[in-house]
């Protein structure tokens, strides 16, 4: 055996010694991550009514729908970005870290999941919309806020 022959086997042998430890940091490290994000949700930061955004407010935002192609061509938020909740991490550099990033689906919970991995990422920007689109257009829309506010009629 070579000198190099036995520098490879002694580094691929340290390798496999040292698997389970590394597993076991990143899976201690993936936990924290996700119970900060926990805690976060736990305080409403996670999540925001369409209601509590004021209509001079939405062109600020990155809006991202994270429904697919064909829901997202059949009617969305005006100014959405169609993003599939599944691909929110592999497209990750096209989001803004600097600014606010909403997320929409249909309900809230597939754009509930897209906003945990961006969370857990290091997105701290980032709010799910609650309810989702359905939601969204039942509390009117852009005008949700102002309808929120409005006084009563009787």
């Amino acid at each position: 055996m070579t000198i190099r022959s036995l520098a490879l086997a002694a580094s691929a042998a340290a390798t496999l010694l040292l698997t389970p430890a590394a597993h076991a940091d990143n899976k201690a490290i993936a936990i924290d991550e996700m119970a900060g994000y926990l805690e976060f949700v736990d305080y409403g930061g996670g999540v925001i009514f369409a209601e509590q955004i004021p209509k001079d407010e939405w062109p600020k935002m990155v809006v991202i729908d994270a429904r697919d192609a064909g829901q997202f061509a059949k009617g969305h938020i005006p100014g959405a970005i169609n993003m599939d909740w599944r691909q929110v991490l592999a497209k990750r550099d096209s989001i803004p870290k600097n600014k606010p990033v909403l997320i929409y689906c249909n309900t809230g919970s597939l754009s509930a999941q897209a906003g945990f991995a961006l969370r857990v990422a290091g997105w701290e920007n980032v709010r799910i919309l609650q309810g989702g689109m359905e939601e969204w257009k039942a509390k009117g829309g852009f005008d949700a806020a102002a309808k929120a506010t409005a006084p009563a009629k009787h």
